[in-house]
């Protein structure tokens, strides 16, 4: 199995060390030259290693086999995170005191955020929140970190939410076979666009630039004529790279406050758009632009489920705030918010350590659930909430139902027998128990190590926010809490952008437990 590993590994690698170098053009257009060595020299380094892996010792490698792709899927996402955190790393030890400081936005007192990326485990975690596109960050004050890490932050989860193993399958030569199929099932949705793997991965990327680039027109028009005094040049950039973080729900953002920092509701309504546009899937996009098969919009049991979500939850979310009269804008605050978590997107408008506990319990479901499948969200996602509420209803009318009845439930437009129809439940009800699981042992060990004026509510909403790759925070994530908790989170963020069975099957594998044995 190693030799297949490497091999995917290495290919990963060239990738990555493409992409790390990319922001190096950002930060010589800023005159940020210390940035520029360190994009340069992290790259070259991925590159060479990925080249040596890829195209030399394991040339030959084996198609992978089914736990090998998933074992495969969670070891390069472990390591992508961590080769990704070296650009941050150097350019923090490599950058003078004086020239960090010279990245603080004038008038500001405070001190380059940089400074906090000298310690290796907030690279690691910045990385991780990056390419899982979670958005949970280490830095007090973006701005302060320099261009050339903004963009990077952002380019990592744009690249890291259509995937990196769908992107080797698009560019890299790979041999037709199981092997391909198996390594595209770990890391995305597993529906073909295409007849074939590299079609489809091709066929993603395909429309995922696209959406992508009218985000962009998008948030650049609307910004342009929203705030015609702001910088015609930083315009260009938010707007860059909010549509990368936007379409890829990641929710890193330019300014120092999140979307709050525009101080414009006219601003908070121009980005619903993004979000909800980075919610729905890309196998629906597919068959609106390519197959013209626009009654999707009333078929598919996603789309429709979704939009309604954010129309009535955005009501409900509205309602918990009004009632408990803690913000000054319940009305923007809740809508912004509850699309922002249901997209987990996690730009933030609110301080949510102020809601009270019943509107943060009812956020935080909503980030649990996510977004649809197939998009670049979080969470267990809504096809798997509809099913399990429709097996649960199933459940209950068959005890009604005589024996000789054939109790077939229509799902989705299909219609499931029931053997069919109990093993996509437990499928769907196995993953949401082990998530909900995770999310409880985090919220534990975050209260233990806890420190500060935060509740048991905060504790819950974090751990729901890193597992559901969310971004929305109350405070805890920050360069002042524990080890542990930073820890926790990293391997949440990892488990939950793989949908943590790649992950549990890595740590099998590192423990021993392949054998097959009776339970």
């Amino acid at each position: 199995m190693y030799k297949s590993l490497l091999k995917q590994f290495g290919g990963l690698m060239i990738l990555l060390g493409i992409f790390m170098s990319l922001p190096m053009l950002v930060s010589l257009l800023y005159s940020e030259w210390y940035s520029a060595i360190g994009f340069f020299s992290s790259g070259l380094l991925a590159l060479g290693l990925g080249f040596y892996l890829y195209k030399g010792f394991f040339k030959n490698a084996p198609d992978p086999k089914y736990k090998d792709a998933l074992f495969i899927s969670a070891f390069s996402w472990l390591f992508i995170a961590i080769t990704g955190s070296l650009p941050i790393l150097i350019i923090a030890y490599i950058t003078p005191l004086d020239i960090m400081q010279q990245f603080v936005p004038e008038g500001m007192d405070y001190s380059s955020s940089l400074l906090i990326f000298r310690n290796p485990l907030h690279c690691f975690f910045e990385s991780m929140s990056a390419f899982t596109t979670t958005g949970l960050t280490m830095a007090y004050h973006e701005p302060s970190v320099g261009k050339g890490i903004l963009f990077y932050r952002s380019l990592a989860q744009w690249v890291g939410g259509a995937g990196f193993i769908v992107m080797s399958l698009a560019v890299l030569k790979q041999v037709p076979g199981q092997g391909s199929v198996l390594l595209y099932e770990s890391e995305s949705s597993g529906e073909k666009l295409k007849p074939n793997v590299t079609g489809t991965a091709r066929a993603i990327w395909k429309l995922y630039l696209g959406i992508t680039g009218f985000s962009f027109v998008y948030l650049f028009t609307g910004t342009f004529i929203i705030l015609p005094d702001y910088p015609l040049t930083d315009v260009i950039f938010d707007s860059l790279n909010h549509a990368m973080t936007g379409q890829s729900t990641g929710g890193f953002s330019t300014l120092d406050d999140s979307i709050a920092g525009y101080n414009s509701h006219a601003m908070e309504l121009l980005y619903l758009l993004p979000m909800i546009l980075g919610a729905l899937s890309i196998p629906f996009y597919y068959k609106i632009i390519y197959q013209k098969k626009f009654s999707m919009i009333r078929k598919d049991i996603q789309t429709r489920a979704l939009l309604t979500a954010f129309i009535a939850g955005s009501i409900i979310m509205t309602f918990l705030l009004f009632i408990a009269r803690i913000v000054q804008w319940p009305i923007s605050e809740g809508v912004f918010q509850f699309i922002s978590a249901m997209s987990t997107t996690g730009w933030q408008t609110s301080d949510i350590s102020a809601w009270d506990d019943v509107s943060v319990v009812f956020i935080v479901i909503v980030m649990m659930i996510g977004g649809a499948a197939g998009a670049t969200v979080g969470g267990i996602k809504i096809i798997r909430a509809l099913l399990i509420y429709k097996g649960v209803r199933w459940q209950i009318r068959k005890v009604f139902l005589s024996d000789r009845t054939i109790k077939t439930v229509k799902f989705n437009g299909k219609l499931l027998l029931p053997e069919e129809m109990n093993r996509e439940l437990a499928r769907a009800s196995t993953l949401a128990f082990i998530y909900l699981l995770f999310v409880l042992i985090s919220t534990m060990i975050t209260s233990y190590f806890l420190t500060g004026n935060y509740t048991l509510a905060d504790a819950f909403f974090e751990a729901a926010s890193a597992q559901g790759t969310v971004g929305l925070s109350t405070g805890i994530t920050s360069p002042e809490m524990s080890p542990v908790i930073e820890i926790v989170y990293i391997i949440q963020m990892w488990a939950g952008r793989l949908e943590i069975f790649p992950v549990l099957i890595f740590i099998n594998v590192l423990l021993g437990r392949t054998k097959p044995r009776i339970i």
